[in-house]
């Protein structure tokens, strides 16, 4: 089982669109899959029409002793893509880690009795560094950073690699370009610079009214508009990813 993490320090750079278009795009390779939406906002379990609420005792009850995440999973419209949904519950998740010991591993100790029933989980991380966030990337395989291609998302790019770097054990650190905006100079000459380095994808995922229709669709871009540039990029990201995840 394969762990993808979908993170960013900065908000609004398409994180969420990024996990959920992603994890619908290897359901279609036969891929099972699991998207841990650890995100307090709930974004991703909003737009695969799940119940925004942890059972038992919510975050203090999943990472607490004892806790698992079978009981939590839910299905999804997505055949073959099932949601561990988010709660405001999870806005206390550094307060709750910190009660358990090695609390930087604990989001790692709690997937491995999942490992027969699912291929990939993708992790659809809150914006910002913290102890979750920590916890979260010692569990990855590969980290996702979606960047729009602005000054101020490529700051935010370089802060992530230094909080990566600071670990013992690192995930692949990959990123790709989001939301591109072609008409505007900025962001194309902008987009190029992050295209020269090695860790960033080729696919760049545009900035179009389809990826926003996702909120009113609660849906994956191919769910509801399959012949999309925008799901023809996605699904090009999938297939960058996928040597790189289990090759």
């Amino acid at each position: 089982m394969k762990v993808l993490a979908a993170a960013s320090i900065k908000g609004g750079v398409g994180k969420t669109a990024t996990a959920v278009n992603l994890a619908a795009e290897a359901t279609r390779d036969g891929v099972r899959v699991l998207l841990w939406d650890l995100d307090p906002q709930g974004s991703a379990t909003y737009l695969l029409r799940a119940e925004h609420r942890l059972s038992g005792g919510g975050a203090r009850g999943l990472v607490g002793a004892g806790g698992e995440l079978a009981p939590h999973v839910r299905a999804t419209s997505v055949p073959g893509l099932h949601v561990l949904p988010s709660d405001l519950s999870l806005r206390y998740l550094d307060r709750h880690l910190d009660d358990v010991d090695r609390p930087r591993r604990r989001l790692g100790a709690l997937l491995p009795p999942l490992e027969d029933a699912y291929d990939l989980v993708v992790l659809d991380c809150p914006p910002g560094a913290s102890l979750g966030i920590e916890s979260a990337l010692r569990a990855t395989d590969v980290l996702l950073v979606p960047v729009v291609p602005t000054t101020l998302a490529m700051l935010t790019l370089t802060q992530l690699e230094e909080v990566v770097a600071a670990r013992r054990r690192q995930p692949r650190f990959l990123a790709h370009v989001s939301m591109l905006d072609r008409r505007k100079r900025l962001q194309r000459d902008t987009a190029t610079t992050l295209a020269e380095r090695e860790d960033v994808l080729a696919t760049m995922i545009p900035n179009t009214t389809v990826v926003e229709r996702m909120g009113p669709e609660r849906a994956p871009v191919r769910t509801f508009a399959p012949r999309s540039v925008a799901t023809a990029a996605y699904e090009q990201l999938w297939r960058e990813l996928t040597p790189l995840l289990w090759g």
